[in-house]
Parts: C-alpha cells; sequence; structure tokens
C-alpha cells in the first residue's frame, strides 16, 4: 500500500479507502471487514449518514480500535438551514461515538439548489463552521454526482479541501474538473472505481479478453494511480473477502507501463471500429435537451454495450434513469420527440434519435434506485 497527501489537509491517505455503504449485512460482517482493511494497509474509512446502519455499526467497532492508525471520513447532505446541520453533526458524532470527524463530506452537491444552500454564509455553512472552529470538524469537502460545469463552480469556491467524484478509464467526463482540483491544491477521492467505474468485477468476456493479460479491474485501477492528482479510491466491498483482489495491486502507484498503453490503445480501436459513424464522443455540445433526456449519458451506455459487451452494465445504469432524483438525473432515450434541437449542435453528425431508441430498446428493463434506496 502507498500513500498520497491528501491536498491541501495534509493528510496521508491510503491508495484504497474502504467505503461501508455495502457491508451492511450485520456489524459482525463489517467487523471482519474493517479489521481487514486496516491489517492490509487501509486508513482511511468512509461512512455517511444515508449509509443505513454504517455510522451506528462502524461506531461500535471503533471503540476496538486504536484511532490514531486511521481517518474517518462521514458524508451529511446540504440541508436548508444551520441548525439542522448542527443536528445532523452532532448526531453522527454521537452513532460513531467519537468525538470529531477526520473529514465531513457535504454529501452530494448534485444541482445549483445544494451549491445555493451551502454557499450561504448564514445557512448550513455556519453550523460547519462553527464544528470546524470547535474542532468537531477537522477537514471539510465534498462529494458530487453533478455535472462538470457544477462540479468546477463548486471547487471555485474555494470553500473545500477535497472533492469525491465520479472519474474512470470508461468515464473521463471529469478530468477538467482533477485538473482544477490540483491546481487549487483539493485531495481527490475516486468515487466506486471497480462498480461505477464499469462492474468491473464482473466483466463480459469480450472486455475480459481485449484486456488480456490483464483483467478490466486491473487495468481501470491503475490508469486511476498511475495519475499523481488522485489521492485514493474508493473500494466497497460486501465483505472481508472482496477486499483481496483489489488490493493485490495497492502498491502499484507507477506510470502506465508499455503493455498497459498497448490495451488501453486496443480499447479505443475496438470502440472505433464497433461503432463506426455512431460512435459519440462524449462532447456533450447536444445539451440542453428539451426533454430532459440525459442525452451523452444514455449514448456512452450505448457506446459500452455495443463496443465492449458491456450490456449488464449499461442497464444497471439506464435503469435508474427518472427513478433516482437527483443522484442519476436525465429522462430516458424513449422520451424523445425526435424534435431535432440537439442535430446541428452535434460535431459528428449523429442521428441522435435513432440512436436514444436503439439505446432504450438494448438498455430498458426493471427500474432500480440508489443502493441504500433499494
Amino acid at each position: 500500500m502507498f500513500y498520497r497527501r491528501f491536498g491541501k489537509t495534509n493528510l496521508l491517505l491510503s491508495a484504497f479507502s474502504l467505503g461501508t455503504m455495502r457491508c451492511l449485512a450485520s456489524e459482525a460482517v463489517m467487523e471482519e471487514t474493517v479489521n481487514q482493511a486496516i491489517a492490509l494497509g487501509i486508513n482511511h474509512i468512509e461512512t455517511a449518514r444515508g449509509y443505513g446502519k454504517s455510522e451506528l455499526y462502524l461506531g461500535n467497532i471503533l471503540q476496538k480500535l486504536d484511532r490514531k492508525n486511521f481517518y474517518i471520513t462521514s458524508k451529511i447532505c446540504p440541508t436548508e438551514n444551520a441548525e439542522q446541520m448542527r443536528s445532523q453533526i452532532e448526531e453522527s458524532l454521537t452513532r460513531l461515538q467519537i468525538d470529531y470527524l477526520d473529514c465531513l463530506a457535504i454529501h452530494g452537491i448534485n444541482t445549483d439548489e445544494h451549491l445555493k444552500l451551502i454557499s450561504n454564509p448564514n445557512g448550513c455553512l455556519q453550523a460547519i463552521k462553527e464544528a470546524l472552529n470547535e474542532g468537531k470538524i477537522r477537514h471539510l469537502g465534498f462529494s458530487t454526482h453533478g455535472s462538470l460545469e457544477l462540479i468546477i463552480k463548486t471547487i471555485q469556491t474555494d470553500l473545500f479541501e477535497f472533492v469525491n467524484l465520479h472519474y474512470y478509464y470508461f468515464f473521463q467526463r471529469h478530468e477538467a474538473a482533477i485538473a482544477l482540483a490540483q491546481e487549487k491544491d483539493l485531495g481527490v477521492f475516486i468515487i466506486s472505481p471497480m462498480d461505477k467505474g464499469g462492474m468491473l468485477h464482473t466483466p463480459p468476456e469480450t472486455l475480459t479478453q481485449l484486456c488480456q493479460p490483464f483483467t478490466p479491474m486491473e487495468l481501470n485501477y491503475r490508469f486511476l494511480l498511475s495519475d499523481r492528482r488522485i489521492t485514493t479510491l474508493s473500494i466497497g466491498p460486501a465483505n472481508a473477502e472482496q477486499l483481496i483482489n483489489p488490493l493485490q495491486i495497492a502498491n502499484q502507484d507507477f506510470p502506465l507501463t508499455p503493455d498497459e498503453k498497448l490495451i488501453f490503445e486496443r480499447l479505443e480501436k475496438q470502440e472505433t471500429e464497433t461503432l463506426g459513424s455512431d460512435r459519440c464522443r462524449q462532447c456533450y455540445q447536444c445539451l440542453p435537451c428539451p426533454e430532459a433526456i440525459n442525452i451523452p449519458e444514455v449514448l456512452r451506455l450505448r457506446n459500452l454495450a455495443i463496443a465492449y459487451n458491456m450490456t449488464e452494465f449499461g442497464q444497471y445504469r439506464y435503469q435508474m434513469f427518472e427513478n433516482a432524483g437527483h443522484w442519476f438525473p436525465g429522462k430516458k432515450g424513449n422520451r424523445c420527440t425526435e424534435c431535432g434541437d440537439c442535430l446541428p449542435r452535434c460535431p459528428e453528425q449523429l442521428e441522435i434519435p435513432k440512436l436514444l431508441k436503439d439505446s432504450h430498446q438494448r438498455l430498458n428493463g426493471s427500474p432500480r434506485r440508489r443502493l441504500w434506496e433499494a
């Protein structure tokens, strides 16, 4: 395991951080997972008020451990006023049975309205500043499932010391936010690179063969670990056993090797050849859509399904449209009215209405919600 400076917090965090959203089968399962993570060199544990009994379980577990050996982050959603935030901070500390959080992340700055709540000095920010001054919180950051434009605006407030965001080999839209975070000296925490990065724990055979002699999971982790701008990657196991495979490359922070670069070139060639003139290159110029369809994301999922047979992942994400609110915004492709508003803005001259219809046929299925809302 290697450790990197978490931006201006100056904390040295392990390459992988233990996320506790999934190991909720029982307190005993979480305890075994936490102990295994620490034994393997992880020194950062992340939880949230919204993760079921996570804070409660973790609070009991922490009483048996030496706090000096690791850091704790919890996440709280933006609130309407200071009193709500003050109450929720105290409740999280009580559940965790600790006097302070090393890091508090504002959970889900996903919309402009959320940013307005945080930017108001007399709102929830007032309570956060009080907690910082009192030592109940050591460092403040934010997590986001929002647009690139919103993430950049949030970083530019200069209110935060770190950011938790989505960024993977198969989703590089937020590279500009990573660059700005480095410029501002923010720590960078990557959310769920194995699951949201493409369900790479159960890759399709097509993708597996294209990545040989590596696994898709290894390549995605190496893509991220080789980037010195990134501090730590979330790993969210359901049990202790699921820590083993990912952490086998926890010390591989060197630049991409020639062999790894060759595989990424192979993946790029595969996408280009299989999609041909129907490939969406993710420029986002098609937005906004009058029907609120998240056109680039719909077509990204189509790209992955066709190029790499990542249909299961595409269905997993596509089925969250219209079911996960601001955590995964946008309408499904079948909402297209063929108004043609997007067509002149597309530099690839894609037949977007036709591709949206095709995406819906490939990917639609039973509705899904976020994990802790299921």
